[in-house]
C-alpha cells in the first residue's frame, strides 16, 4: 500500500479559491454548476451569479463552444481532454476531466512558456506536452545519428489522481510541480549519473529521457528521482505523500520508434504499479505477454459476468466484546474454469480499465441475492449481509436506482443489507443522491477509512451506519504509533458522527483487546477463523460462493 495522503482540516472551497487557475464544473449540456479560483486568469472569470447559467451567456460563442466540446469529449472518452485558445491576445490552456457520466471539471490556465534547456544539465518539467514530445523525438533522432544509447522511463504517480478528483486538478499540479522542483538538486550528466530531462505525459504520468543504456546507472538515477518524489510535500497548509512507480524501455533493445518506446516504458510502469513495487521495472518480452494475457482476461471476465459466474466469498464479522456474529461480509470472487481462482487485485483492475466495473458490481449484487436465503439459515435470522460496491458503480448515475430495485425484489430485507463504499469513493461524489437510500433503512458503511484522503464534511452529510478502518492500519496497530493514532482518530470520528466503528484485519487476541480499548465495536479477521469462527460459510452445492 502506498503512503496515505494526509491532510489537515482545509476546506476544499478555500483551496479552490486560492488557485491561480479558473476551475469550472460543467454539465454535459453546457450548464455551469460550479466555479472557483481564477486569480491568475481574472479576465476570464465569470460574474458571481454565474452558477446555473449556460456557457453561452457567460463567454463569447467560440470560447463557450470550445469548453462544451472539450467537456463532452472528456465524458465520452473517460479521459482528460485538452485544448488551447486565445482570448484578448493572451493564450490559455483548457483541460477537462470527467466527474461521472454527465459532468466534468475544467481547468483554464494562462499558458506560460519556459523552453527546456538544450544542454539537459538541469532537469525541468514542461507542462506543454507537445513541446516535450517534440524534444523527445529530436533526442531519438540525434541518438540514431550519433549511434549512442538512450532510454525512457515512465513514472506513474500514485496518489495525485485522488487529490485531483477530491479537490482540484490545479492543486494536484501544484503538488506535482513542487515535487519536481526539488529534482533540480539531483545530479545529471556526471560520471555516474546519465544526463536526463523530464516531461509530463498526463495527469499522473511523467516521462524521463536518459542518455544511457547502462541498466545499473539508469536504475540508480530513476530510483533517486522516485525517492525524491516520495518525500512529503507541504502546500496549501497541507502535507501530501506520493507513491511513484517507474518503468524503463531502452532504444534499440526494446523499441526503435518514439511511440513504441513510450508504450513499452508505460507497460513496465504499469507492471511496477500492479505489483506495488518501489523498484524500477525494465521492459521485457515477458511483460508484453502479460499485457496480451490481460486482454484475454478482460474478454473472459465479460463472459463470466454474462454467464452469471461471478461469485462471492464470505467472512464473518463479530461483536468484539461478546463474540456474537453480526454480519456476513461478502467479497467478489472469480473461479476461472482453467486458471483457477484469480486474485481480486488482478481482475478488479481489469474491470476498471475496460469499462466492466459497473457490470461486475451489479453481478455481485445479483449473487448476493441468491446467497442470502442460504446464509440466513446458518445463523440467527437477524444477521446482516454486507457488499462492497465498486467505485465506478457508486459514481454511476443509476447506483441509487440499482439498490432500490435490488431491495424491491424482496429477497433481502433492507434492514439486513449493508453497503460498503470506500472512503475516497464516497468523497468523490455529492452525498445528496445517497439520501434516497436513507429512506430504505439499509446500512451504509464507509470502508478503507484512513487510506488516502478523507473529508469530515462529506462524512457528516452522508447517511452512514458505520466506518470501517483500513486493514493495513489495524494490522500495524501494535507496531507503530502512527497506526495507533490513525485507528484512534478513525474510531473517534465514527463516535462523533454517531455511527458504528468497525475493524477488519483483527488477526490476533492482542489486536482485539487493543481495538476494544480504543472503543471499536465490531471486527473481522483471522482471530475468529482460528477459534473456529469467521470461516467461509458452508452453503448448499448449488450456491457458487462456497
Amino acid at each position: 500500500m502506498g503512503h496515505p495522503v494526509t491532510t489537515t482540516a482545509v476546506s476544499a472551497e478555500v483551496l479552490i479559491e486560492a488557485m491561480p487557475d479558473l476551475i469550472l464544473l460543467v454539465r454535459r449540456d453546457g450548464l455551469l454548476l460550479g466555479c472557483g479560483g481564477g486569480s491568475g486568469v481574472a479576465r476570464l472569470r465569470p460574474p458571481e451569479d454565474c452558477i446555473g447559467k449556460p456557457l453561452e451567456s457567460l463567454w463569447p460563442e467560440p470560447l463557450a463552444g470550445l469548453i462544451r466540446r472539450t467537456v463532452r469529449k472528456a465524458i465520452e472518452l473517460r479521459a482528460p481532454s485538452e485544448a488551447r485558445f486565445e482570448e484578448l491576445r493572451d493564450e490559455y490552456e483548457l483541460c477537462a476531466v470527467a466527474r461521472g457520466p454527465d459532468r466534468a471539471t475544467c481547468v483554464i490556465r494562462a499558458l506560460t512558456r519556459s523552453p527546456l534547456e538544450a544542454t539537459g544539465e538541469h532537469p525541468a518539467m514542461h507542462l506543454d506536452r507537445r513541446g516535450f514530445m517534440q524534444r523527445f523525438k529530436q533526442s531519438l533522432s540525434v541518438a540514431a545519428l550519433r549511434e549512442c544509447s538512450i532510454a525512457v522511463a515512465v513514472i506513474h504517480i500514485e496518489g495525485i489522481a485522488d487529490v485531483a478528483h477530491t479537490l482540484t486538478s490545479s492543486l494536484s499540479e501544484r503538488i506535482l510541480s513542487a515535487a519536481i522542483a526539488r529534482l533540480g538538486t539531483l545530479p545529471s550528466g556526471s560520471a555516474v549519473t546519465p544526463r536526463w530531462y523530464l516531461g509530463q505525459l498526463g495527469e499522473t504520468l511523467l516521462a524521463l529521457v536518459l542518455e544511457s543504456a547502462n541498466r545499473d546507472a539508469i536504475e540508480c538515477c530513476v530510483g533517486s528521482i522516485c525517492a525524491s518524489l516520495r518525500e512529503p510535500i507541504l502546500t496549501a497548509g497541507t502535507e501530501f505523500h506520493l507513491s511513484p512507480h517507474a518503468g524503463v524501455a531502452i532504444l534499440g533493445e526494446d523499441a526503435s520508434s518514439p511511440k513504441t518506446l513510450l508504450e513499452h516504458a508505460r507497460t513496465a510502469a504499469s507492471e511496477a504499479r500492479r505489483c506495488a513495487s518501489d523498484r524500477v521495472q525494465f521492459f521485457s518480452d515477458a511483460l508484453r505477454v502479460k499485457s496480451l494475457s490481460r486482454l484475454d482476461l478482460a474478454r473472459e471476465l465479460r463472459e463470466a459476468i454474462e454467464s452469471d459466474d461471478i461469485q462471492l466469498r464470505y467472512v464473518g464479522r463479530y461483536h468484539l466484546q461478546t463474540g456474537r456474529l453480526t454480519s456476513w461480509v461478502g467479497y467478489l470472487r472469480w473461479l476461472h474454469p482453467l486458471r483457477g481462482e484469480i486474485r481480486p487485485t488482478e481482475f478488479l483492475k481489469v474491470a476498471e480499465t475496460t469499462g466492466l466495473a459497473v457490470a461486475l458490481s451489479r453481478a455481485g449484487l445479483a449473487r448476493l441475492r441468491k446467497d442470502f436465503v442460504r446464509l440466513r439459515l446458518l445463523e440467527a435470522p437477524d444477521v446482516s449481509i454486507s457488499f462492497g460496491a465498486l467505485r465506478h458503480h457508486v459514481l454511476h448515475e443509476d447506483f441509487a436506482a440499482d439498490i432500490e430495485g435490488f431491495l424491491a425484489e424482496g429477497t433481502v430485507p433492507a434492514e439486513r443489507l449493508e453497503l460498503r463504499i470506500a472512503e475516497k469513493t464516497l468523497i468523490a461524489r455529492d452525498p445528496a443522491p445517497l439520501d434516497s437510500l436513507r429512506q430504505l433503512d439499509l446500512r451504509l458503511v464507509v470502508d478503507e477509512v484512513g487510506r488516502g484522503m478523507g473529508s469530515l464534511d462529506w462524512l457528516a452529510r452522508a447517511p452512514l451506519w458505520g466506518l470501517q478502518l483500513d486493514r493495513a492500519w489495524v494490522a500495524a496497530l501494535g507496531n507503530t504509533d502512527v497506526a495507533r493514532k490513525v485507528c484512534r482518530a478513525g474510531i473517534a470520528v465514527a463516535k462523533a458522527l454517531g455511527v458504528t466503528p468497525i475493524a477488519t484485519g483483527v488477526d490476533s487476541r492482542t489486536l482485539r483487546e487493543e481495538l476494544l480499548e480504543l472503543g471499536c465495536c465490531h471486527g473481522s479477521g483471522d482471530f475468529y477463523a482460528v477459534r473456529g469462527r469467521g470461516a467461509q460459510p458452508e452453503l448448499a452445492p448449488d450456491c457458487a460462493s462456497v
